[in-house]
């Protein structure tokens, strides 16, 4: 290889690197929102019910079940950038939303918004990276930017919760305006990103585009049965683990928990889906078969941890699910990226979410019940 051609690949690398780093600022700051970490608690603290809650995050999820597919076919069509970019506008404005809410209809209306962000930046986020990386001839780290950017998600969320006490102190709306202003910032990093073009945009029809990305996706998803079970067994471990997290918001105060120790109490749990997401990379050779069923004898000794009614016993279960959900989380990630075709890659990757959020429909309100 000569030196010019060198340059090149050297400049391409530092590119796609550069895309990451951005990648992990916007992940990092996206997810330090105080009010949409402690929400449960907030909408408690407003008097509503676990079963009221149950039912909204389930609209939050049949909202992210319409939007899910088709927000990844916009990726695949339109670039990944935009999308992000839209991603960071709607957090905005689910946040204002939430500020200006009296009532149940209009909760409903900012976690619909709420959902919409969550869609368009599911399946986008992971696509732009792989396809980055992919473009400069480095896709093989993508395995580590799946650990760094899930272990900088669970670090930075979990910090958000640490605050719930603090959100609760000030109130849900100046918590709320806290979120717009990290909005705002999150949405400079989105415009920031560098987009990665795709065969499929030589395609000048809009039209043509989306067909294309239907029908290969279709295909795909039929004629391959072991990406169908892997994404619907990952759905289940993860409703089941982000749903007893969700309802400890509400639960442990209950308990006795005063509420200036809730937050450090999620920050704890929320530190086990760190540790779990960081703890997987040392696992490289273990089936992934394997992996799945420590993961579920995890998430099941947590779920079981909620009736002990013990407080010491409920966050250390809250821990072990959270540690088991995102130690196979990180490897689904991985897995699913190198089994799908990079012109599908964000509409694929969507349908895994889309799986996630179905179960999360049919599961919030059972939870809500049982929980009550």
């Amino acid at each position: 290889m000569n030196k010019n051609n060198m340059k090149i690949k050297d400049t391409a690398m530092n590119r796609a690197r550069a895309q990451i780093r951005k990648l992990y600022l916007l992940d990092g700051v996206g997810s330090i929102m105080i009010a949409g970490a402690s929400w449960v608690a907030l909408l408690a603290a407003r008097g509503y019910s676990t079963v009221e809650i149950g039912f909204i995050e389930s609209i939050f999820h049949v909202a992210s079940m319409i939007f899910e597919v088709p927000s990844g076919a916009l990726a695949d069509v339109f670039g990944r950038k935009k999308i992000m970019v839209a991603s960071s506008v709607m957090s905005i404005i689910s946040s204002i939303i939430m500020v200006l809410s009296d009532s149940f209809a209009t909760i409903s209306i900012a976690m619909i918004t709420s959902a919409l962000s969550y869609n368009l930046a599911s399946g986008t986020r992971e696509a732009l990276a792989y396809d980055s990386l992919k473009e400069a001839g480095i896709e093989k780290e993508y395995d580590k930017f799946a650990s760094t950017d899930m272990v900088i998600y669970e670090i930075t969320s979990s910090a958000a919760t640490l605050l719930t006490g603090f959100a609760l102190m000030i109130g849900y709306k100046k918590a709320y305006i806290l979120d717009v202003l990290v909005g705002i910032f999150a949405l400079i990093i989105a415009c920031s990103l560098m987009e990665v073009k795709m065969k499929i945009h030589n395609e000048s029809s809009i039209k043509k585009r989306f067909k294309e990305v239907a029908a290969n996706s279709i295909e795909f998803i039929r004629e391959n049965s072991r990406a169908r079970l892997i994404i619907v067994f990952n759905a289940l471990i993860g409703a089941v683990d982000i749903l007893i997290l969700f309802f400890l918001q509400a639960k442990l105060p209950e308990m006795g928990l005063s509420k200036m120790l809730l937050g450090p109490a999620l920050f704890g749990m929320g530190l086990g889906a760190a540790v779990g997401a960081k703890a997987i990379d040392h696992f490289p050779n273990v089936r992934y078969r394997n992996i799945c069923i420590f993961s579920m004898v995890g998430v099941v000794l947590a779920f079981s941890s909620v009736f002990t009614h013990n407080v010491c016993a409920m966050i250390i279960g809250g821990f072990i699910g959270a540690f088991a959900d995102d130690f196979l989380e990180v490897r689904t990630d991985i897995v699913l990226n190198n089994m799908i075709p990079s012109n599908q890659r964000a509409t694929l990757m969507s349908i895994n979410a889309f799986t996630f959020s179905v179960v999360m429909i049919i599961m919030s309100p059972i939870f809500g019940w049982l929980f009550s």
